[in-house]
């Protein structure tokens, strides 16, 4: 079987990734390089069409969750304690918005690229929502906070200051949202098939890796589960692993 045929046997890549650690980026190589489609900000596009909602409408629920009371308190913080609130104001923010109904939508977009077959989907709970997906390669990728704000800075045009609050906000909104939606923990290793720490690897580097990674789980879809995990073609050891003794200072005298 060619790399080629490998790669089709899988059928998408969910990346997730810590705001400023190159994620996007990567996800958009690896798009380019197997010549996938990229769902990124495309899908915000798609679950607007599929509303009848605006972008800006879909981009504010966009891997974020908000509480009513949050988004009252915000808008009387803005208007200040003297100014009253204008009524279309107001029922821009009491209006309810049906986060189930975005979500639907957004999980239907999600499933049905996937279900079609080579894409690229960058986070929005892709990684939870397909868990169960034995074609999909799973990847969270990681980089040290200054790293990630010198990231931001340079390819967002902010100061230390901004890059830092914008990825501090970025980091606690996704998190948020994936506990909230998907009842998990984002950052747990166990969600993914590969981590890697772009403070450690390059993002060309990291794209290789991923690519590696998606040819060996697609060499692996035909077996059952019971013979993958770390057991998988190793044999016993010679002996008890506790008869295994370390020499101190005192047993080599």
């Amino acid at each position: 079987m060619s790399n080629e045929q490998e790669h089709t046997s899988m059928r998408a890549i969910a990346v997730a990734r810590e705001y400023g650690s190159g994620g996007g980026e990567i996800a958009r190589q690896l798009a380019q390089r197997l010549h996938w489609q990229l769902l990124d900000h495309q899908i915000v596009q798609r679950v607007a069409q599929k509303l009848g909602i605006s972008e800006d409408e879909a981009e504010a629920h966009d891997e974020h969750i908000e509480s009513f009371a949050t988004r009252l308190l915000e808008a009387m913080q803005y208007a200040g304690p003297q100014a009253p609130l204008l009524q279309d104001t107001y029922e821009d923010i009491v209006k309810p918005v049906d986060e189930k109904a975005y979500q639907q939508a957004l999980n239907q977009i999600i499933q049905v690229a996937t279900a079609l077959g080579q894409v690229v989907i960058v986070g929005r709970g892709s990684q939870a929502l397909l868990a169960s997906h034995r074609d999909v390669l799973r990847v969270l990728i990681v980089a040290p906070l200054d790293l990630r704000i010198s990231y931001v800075m340079k390819r967002e045009n902010l100061d230390k200051a901004a890059a830092r609050e914008r990825t501090a906000r970025k980091d606690h909104e996704r998190i948020r949202a994936l506990k909230e939606l998907h009842h998990c923990d984002g950052f747990d290793p166990r969600l993914y098939d590969l981590v890697i720490n772009t403070g450690v690897l390059d993002l060309h580097s990291a794209v290789d890796l991923t690519l590696l990674a998606l040819e060996r789980k697609a060499q692996h879809l035909s077996l059952p589960m019971a013979e993958l995990g770390p057991g998988a073609g190793v044999t016993s050891y010679p002996g008890h692993p506790g008869d295994i003794q370390l020499q101190t200072p005192d047993t080599q005298r």
